[in-house]
């Protein structure tokens, strides 16, 4: 077992746009921030995670970047983000930026020089294919609807874009674009940052001659021949050993489309990459074939062999990310369990099992509070470029009003982005003006201030998980049984750590199911940790909807 402080730690994410406001404009920020780090000191989190605060055009809410070294002004400056900095390390927090390097915006100096003729040195920053307007060069779709290339008439060439087509993607077999990146992960290391959140990491290296996706009328995804490429684990080293080697830096990388296999090669020590990565496999358990607005229910049974899988097939070998939700995923709750009825007790059964796997748990804004998806009445009040770019899709496609805004409703990432509900307050103490994008009605019923001073709510119940993870390893590096895999009600698993015993009890089911303990394991020997219902009087008693129990035990000591 290898102890590091990443591993240990709780990563607290947060969408600065949406967490609190300090100026007065509406718009969350960097000072807004700055007032609630108490809140997640006392919340227990080690790390905080920020999505990007960079200058930007915000055509996709900051994650295309037009300066790499400069604040954005709606978020403050860059002594707001140095005293951001000093709050957190002086309560001994970290920092993890977001670093966003596949794409530029295209309003970035290099991509503007880029514009000027192909024989601009920063042309070959971007990636770049001849063609005709009427003559795609390949038949890829973008992740924002519509084709992955853009063509530019003067110069008689198409640039990718993955997402947006403000968003170009950088050439990383260009050696400059690779120097240029390693300048900015060492501007911000220097100023004390603790590490990056790499943004669609896997998708810096291409496959080579950009083949079209056989077999597919129109556009497809092709996600094949821009993830995993050849060079990416080249270009991954190359930045672990001119760069992070450097630094006590912490890295995760954000990667669709790996098995633990594939995730291997990218968190393994002796690779020397990356420290985790966000692996996508759990989220797609309710999407169909076709990309993730296809709806289908989801598949409890297969859900927990994915979380088993990565639990297993990582031990020993790399380290997990445990995650639910982030500002690019609707609020787990009404995905992976009652939103409604049962919404405390859900929060709280979701929050058991992401903090004891192992793995190092992530925790979105207002998660520790049970916040749910919104369903605003109409496409104007939303703000996503996807979801924007979606609904004029299907519109013209003929799909209905209704069905489109159900896709939305269900995984729409403004889900997620709506502002952090602090109060019962107009605006939810968010704001003392008008937001950005609407509070979700539900702020009047779940907030902050009215759960700090109730003992049963999601936000003390989090700080509990947090504490007892801290104080018991086995939470943290145990091994992993599971042990009823084809249950169709519940997810129990057993971790072990040199003495120590955890089992872990879920009920996923808004009904009672029996109870159940694993083979030989006497119930009169082990300690109730903790659990989201009053303890029952017998271990052995029926769980309750959407219940949770953890169990601890420590052996005996021979003399």
């Amino acid at each position: 077992m290898k102890t590091t402080w990443w591993k240990e730690s709780v990563v607290y994410q947060i969408y600065p746009r949406s967490f609190q406001d300090s100026n007065h404009d509406g718009i969350g920020d960097l000072g807004g921030i700055l007032t609630r780090l108490d809140y997640l000191k006392d919340l227990g989190v080690d790390v905080v995670w920020i999505c990007p605060v960079y200058d930007s055009p915000n055509v996709d809410n900051g994650y295309d970047i037009q300066d790499y070294k400069k604040i954005l002004d709606t978020f403050g400056t860059m002594e707001d983000f140095d005293r951001l900095l000093e709050g957190l390390h002086s309560r001994g927090m970290k920092l993890l930026m977001d670093l966003v390097v596949n794409h530029t915006s295209d309003q970035h100096e290099w991509f503007q020089q880029a514009l000027q003729s192909r024989d601009n040195p920063y042309h070959d920053y971007y990636i770049w294919q001849d063609g005709t307007p009427d003559k795609l060069p390949n038949n890829w779709q973008s992740h924002f609807s519509g084709s992955a290339w853009e063509y530019v008439p003067h110069l008689g060439q198409y640039y990718l874009h993955i997402f947006a087509k403000q968003q170009p993607d950088l050439n990383w077999k260009n050696p400059k674009v690779r120097e240029g990146v390693k300048d900015i992960m060492r501007f911000w290391l220097d100023k004390g940052v603790d590490g990056f959140r790499m943004d669609t990491l896997n998708f810096y290296s291409k496959v080579d001659g950009f083949p079209s996706v056989e077999g597919v009328e129109g556009l497809a995804r092709a996600h094949r021949y821009y993830q995993n490429g050849p060079h990416i684990h080249e270009y991954l080293r190359e930045l672990h050993n001119d760069v992070l080697v450097h630094y006590d830096a912490m890295t995760v990388g954000e990667t669709p489309n790996v098995t633990p296999e594939i995730a291997e090669l990218y968190v393994a020590d002796e690779r020397q990459e990356i420290n985790m990565l966000f692996q996508f496999e759990h989220m797609s358990v309710d999407s169909g074939p076709k990309d993730k607005w296809d709806l289908i229910p989801w598949d409890f049974v297969k859900f927990k062999k994915i979380m088993t899988k990565w639990q297993t097939g990582l031990h020993g070998r790399g380290w997990n990310s445990l995650y639910l939700s982030n500002h690019d995923q609707p609020r787990p709750l009404g995905r992976f369990a009652d939103g409604r009825v049962y919404r405390k007790e859900s929060a709280k059964l979701l929050g058991t099992m992401t903090h004891t796997m192992e793995g190092t748990p992530y925790i979105y804004q207002g998660e520790e509070l049970g916040m749910v998806n919104v369903k605003f009445p109409d496409i104007s009040n939303y703000r996503d470029v996807q979801t924007l770019n979606l609904y004029e899709d299907l519109s013209s496609k003929g799909v209905s009003h209704a069905d489109i805004m159900q896709k939305i409703y269900t995984k729409g990432r403004d889900n997620a982005r709506t502002p952090m509900q602090w109060s019962c307050e107009r605006y939810g103490g968010f704001s003392d003006t008008e937001p950005w994008i609407e509070l979700n009605p539900s702020y009047l019923e779940i907030n902050a201030e009215q759960q700090a001073q109730d003992p049963d709510s999601v936000l003390q119940y989090y700080k509990h998980l947090i504490h007892l993870r801290k104080q018991y390893p086995v939470m943290v590096h145990g091994d992993f049984i599971d042990c009823l895999p084809e249950d169709p009600d519940r997810y129990a698993y057993l971790r072990t750590l040199n003495g120590e015993r955890l089992f872990v009890l879920l009920n996923f089911k808004d009904h009672p199911v029996e109870a159940f303990l694993p083979e030989g394991m006497d119930p009169t020997g082990w300690e109730l940790l903790i659990s989201n219902y009053p303890a029952a009087s017998d271990p052995c008693e029926s769980l309750r909807p959407y219940e949770a129990r953890v169990f601890y035990q420590k052996e005996a000591m021979s003399l």
